[in-house]
């Protein structure tokens, strides 16, 4: 007790503003549930495991630590699972694993000779009483960093059905028996509350559900609400009513006069269908895609070093498959596992090293790659003596809290729980590697993934120019056009200049199959048929096509040439000029449909175990070549965008200003009259109005922004896209992918010999590499759905599909979204 009084200086009592760590080490995964429990420091209130306490003090000096250890209770008797009725984790109704009960035990420990005295006890100053109290009453950081629930909106009255018009037709609608009025579908059926058609609801991603007859009445006839029969109970609160204009499950309060006009009783009728919202849950709950996880099959589960899953904090899956992918090269491993233990990033950190990204990378490796916590857990239902549990195949995973709370400090998306693109958060991570390392080139790992692309364009003139730039992904767009089973017409003459080329005796699918599967899948719609999720035959288009895509010559129209002192339209080839140790290849599944919906590729690429991309080698200025001149100052001003002459006589017809109108048109990227009239009588009173055009610089049309921000591209990305494109959404969405596919406007037109880039040395060797990680993408959108990560290791495809680790039996190296190759030694 002398020894806790002679260090109270070094007690702290917290402020409410303090942020307490109190359930997870802050450089190891060792919560109050390991073995050594969580030693809580007294001054700082960082939480450290047993092994790293000692480390805190060595560099500290503090000596005083609450030590909260919790162990696993005896249950005698099976607690009942309870099915979750709402979509929400930790809430009343929502998801209940089953969590064994903890028993907790506090001490005060003092350091370095771990001198121990219990907690609570009268003994104890009542300084160092107040310090545990708030402590223990405070809500720890880790919790406050992170949402503790994630619940579903609540349906809101859709004003669609108050004002619902129901058309007095004579229908009736029988309580049973009920069949879609366009197929034989029985089930996912929907009556419209405007004139009583029952119609199968929407078909779903793998081909099941329905046949879209309902949606596609919607859109014929503008009838607005429907509900799902077989949800209708004498609880209409629980019924399934649908909005299509509102798109989402809406309440109807009139629901029961509205069931009423086609004689229906609700009070007697009974739930034999799942309501959207169940169905949500019931995917949420088993996750059925099948084929990415690997579903329905018997996998072996893998423990130990480098085997250890991550725990999903809530749509935090993109990160988890993205990181075990990172931490699967031997860059990262070294830099941040081999080379720096533990020990010496905590000893190179900042006061608090929550906030440090290099102690937390150093935390997440340990964690993945020492196989401290990949070790089978103790079944948690298991009513038998704790000491006698026998484990069972599942791990329970390390949370990468601190990690995710560090990256995402930065970026507003990434720091909220809703879903992200795994590529978007790909570059964001390596960005982050890179500026932490800045000045360390050597230190830096994000090295071994960057690569130099060089761009050749030749004007019309004969002369030529060239840009280099620096990346870390290769964006592949995907030429349909080349399916494999698409037909004969499709397989190209074999004659560009790819090693691994495949010839026609190589394919091994019927060209002819997919023109079969849609004339019999035509066949079935007519007939009402279903086409089963086996059956569905999806276009297959070669990774070799995909490279040859990136490589092969296109046009650039609007390309200032310096020679011509002219815009024209050039031809555009590249290469590359250096070859990474880690080749990532990003396939371009999401596209925009027309009115800028986007849309994801529903297709199979044919990825080998190994390819060879040595001729894509740029081999630069050849002798002979003429490069286009300097750009003198004049061509090194941005090109202005000139308004449209049919805009601005229409408004200047009503009356406006003709320079009025001129700005209005270029400052609305010449969408349109109503446009810019808009922009037009919202800006009459602002003070450059009456400016030439030539004094000012042009803007951006922010709808067109908010546009682009609604794709997932950030604010920044997306202006200067804009402003890169003329105002061109598409051209805007491709330079976003390739910034120098768009010349006309661009601050990245080039016109002379080789543009600088940086100096910093990129890694380089041979062309051939392996597969040896993919990160796939379930979902409709990277907004939303799953992503799981396949990894070759140790000579055998293992899957990563967040805290589960197992054996790999068939990986879907068809369907990935990112590919990772690694360089075949030389």
């Amino acid at each position: 007790m002398e020894l806790l009084r002679a260090n109270l200086p070094r007690v702290r009592i917290p402020e409410p503003t303090n942020r307490i760590y109190k359930h997870e080490c802050c450089i190891s995964f060792d919560t109050p549930k390991s073995e050594g429990g969580l030693y809580i420091d007294m001054n700082t209130f960082l939480a450290f495991g047993k092994d790293c306490v000692g480390w805190n003090f060595e560099k500290t000096g503090n000596p005083v630590y609450l030590h909260i250890r919790q162990t696993r209770k005896l249950v005698c008797e099976d607690r009942p699972l309870k099915k979750p009725t709402l979509l929400a984790i930790g809430v009343d109704g929502g998801f209940d694993n089953n969590e064994p009960e903890y028993e907790e035990t506090r001490n005060i420990v003092i350091l370095p000779d771990y001198v121990t005295l219990p907690f609570p006890s009268v003994e104890l100053p009542e300084k160092v009483r107040l310090a545990v109290d708030a402590i223990l009453m405070a809500e720890g950081a880790e919790r406050k960093e992170q949402v503790a629930s994630w619940t579903a909106d609540k349906k809101h009255v859709s004003e669609y059905a108050l004002n619902l018009q129901q058309l007095g037709n004579g229908v009736i609608i029988h309580p049973s028996g009920w069949k879609c009025a366009k197929c034989d579908k029985t089930e996912n059926l929907w009556l419209n509350l405007t004139d009583g058609m029952i119609l199968c609801g929407r078909r779903n991603w793998d081909g099941t559900g329905g046949n879209n007859h309902a949606i596609e009445h919607f859109k014929e006839t503008g009838y607005p609400v429907a509900v799902k029969l077989g949800t209708i109970t004498a609880d209409l609160d629980a019924a399934d009513v649908f909005s299509y204009p509102e798109d989402e499950s809406v309440l109807d309060p009139l629901l029961a006069q509205h069931l009423a006009f086609f004689g229906i009783d609700f009070s007697s009728l009974r739930k034999t269908e799942m309501t959207t919202a169940e169905r949500e849950l019931d995917q949420n709950t088993n996750f059925d895609w099948n084929r990415i996880q690997e579903s329905g099959q018997e996998m072996e589960p893998l423990f130990g070093p480098g085997y250890t899953g991550l725990v999903n904090l809530g749509n935090s899956c993109y990160l988890a498959a993205t990181m075990q992918v990172v931490f699967s090269t031997r860059s990262f491993c070294s830099r941040y596992y081999m080379t720096q233990s533990l020990k010496k990033a905590f000893e190179a950190a900042p006061a608090d090293p929550t906030v440090d990204l290099n102690t937390q990378l150093a935390k997440l490796a340990h964690g993945l790659l020492s196989g401290k916590y990949s070790v089978p857990a103790p079944e948690k239902e298991d009513t038998t003596n704790v000491a006698n549990a026998t484990p069972i195949a599942k791990q329970e995973g390390i949370p990468p809290r601190m990690f995710k709370g560090v990256i995402a400090a930065s970026h507003p998306e990434f720091s909220t729980m809703r879903q992200q693109d795994a590529l978007e958060f790909f570059l964001h991570f390596i960005d982050q590697v890179e500026r932490v390392n800045a000045g360390k080139p050597e230190f830096d790992p994000s090295t071994s993934f960057k690569f130099g692309i060089e761009e050749r364009l030749l004007c019309p003139s004969g002369k030529v120019a060239y840009n280099r730039r620096h990346d870390c992904i290769l964006s592949l767009s995907i030429p349909l056009h080349l399916a494999i089973n698409k037909g004969k017409a499709s397989l190209p003459a074999i004659c560009l200049r790819f090693p691994f080329v495949l010839s026609d005796a190589d394919v091994q699918y019927n060209p002819d199959e997919l023109e079969a599967f849609h004339k019999s899948k035509g066949e079935r719609d007519t007939q009402g048929k279903e086409v089963s999720a086996d059956e569905i035959v999806r276009p297959r288009v070669r990774l070799v096509d995909c490279l040859r895509s990136f490589v092969a010559a296109e046009e650039v129209h609007d390309f200032y040439s310096t020679e011509l002192k002219a815009k024209v339209t050039a031809t555009k080839t590249a290469g590359l000029i250096s070859f990474p140790d880690y080749l990532v290849l990003h396939m371009r599944k999401f596209v925009m449909e027309a009115g800028w919906v986007p849309k994801k590729l529903d297709v199979y690429i044919d990825v080998p175990d190994t390819i060879d991309i040595s001729d894509m080698r740029s081999k630069g200025v050849q002798p002979g070549e003429e490069l286009l001149p300097e750009p003198a100052a004049e061509d090194m001003a941005e090109p202005k965008l000139l308004a449209d002459d049919d805009i601005v006589s229409q408004l200047v017809s009503m009356g406006f200003n003709n320079l009025h109108c001129q700005k209005a048109a270029i400052n609305t990227s010449n969408a349109g009259v109503e446009e810019a009239m808009n922009w037009l009588l919202s800006h009459m009173d602002d003070t450059d109005i009456d400016a030439p055009i030539s004094q000012e610089a042009q803007s951006v049309d922010q709808s067109k922004v908010d546009t682009l921000v609604s794709f997932g591209f950030q604010e920044d990305v997306a202006r200067k896209a804009l402003k890169a494109s003329g105002g061109d959404i598409e051209k805007a969405t491709d330079w976003i992918f390739n910034p120098t596919n768009v010349s006309s406007s661009s601050d990245m037109d080039v016109s002379s010999s080789t543009t600088s880039i940086a100096d910093s040395p990129l890694p380089d060797g041979g062309g051939a590499y392996r597969l040896m990680g993919i990160v796939s993408h379930i979902g409709t959108s990277t907004q939303c759905g799953h992503y799981v990560a396949h990894i070759n290791k140790d000579g055998q495809w293992v899957i990563f599909n967040d805290e589960k680790v197992r054996v790999s039996k068939n990986p879907p190296k068809e369907m990935g979204y990112l590919y990772v190759f690694e360089r075949l030694n030389s």
